[in-house]
């Protein structure tokens, strides 16, 4: 599940880079345009898959009051869930490397529930 999600997270980051990319010719390439358009759907699809995932599948059925030690390692898994929801909202918002660093960052924090040490 970690690994679908980095690779979730790495196809936004490309879709970012490629749209970017495209955009010096879209105003006068219509290909380009199509093409553009078609790397931030590509974006769009994979942070929604992200969030889904984190929501449905993570929080739903992972993070669990009772396997946590205490109420603070609970709260904290917490946060580092909604982080990554809001990190590839984020993503979804903007066109730049920066969003999808944090959610990297976010990524590799919530990870460290799901991967052993």
């Amino acid at each position: 599940m970690v690994a679908s999600l980095k690779e979730a997270a790495d196809t936004a980051r490309k879709a970012i880079l490629q749209s970017n990319i495209l955009h010096a010719t879209a105003s006068s390439d219509v290909l380009a345009m199509n093409q553009m358009v078609r790397w931030i759907n590509v974006k769009e699809e994979h942070c929604a898959k992200i969030i889904t995932t984190v929501a449905e599948y993570c929080l739903c059925q992972r993070v669990k009051k009772d396997v946590f030690a205490s109420d603070g390692d609970y709260v904290d898994a917490l946060k580092a869930h909604h982080a990554v929801m809001q990190a590839a909202m984020k993503v979804k918002q903007s066109m730049t490397s920066a969003a999808s660093d944090t959610l990297d960052h976010a990524l590799s924090d919530m990870a460290k529930m799901y991967t052993p040490a």
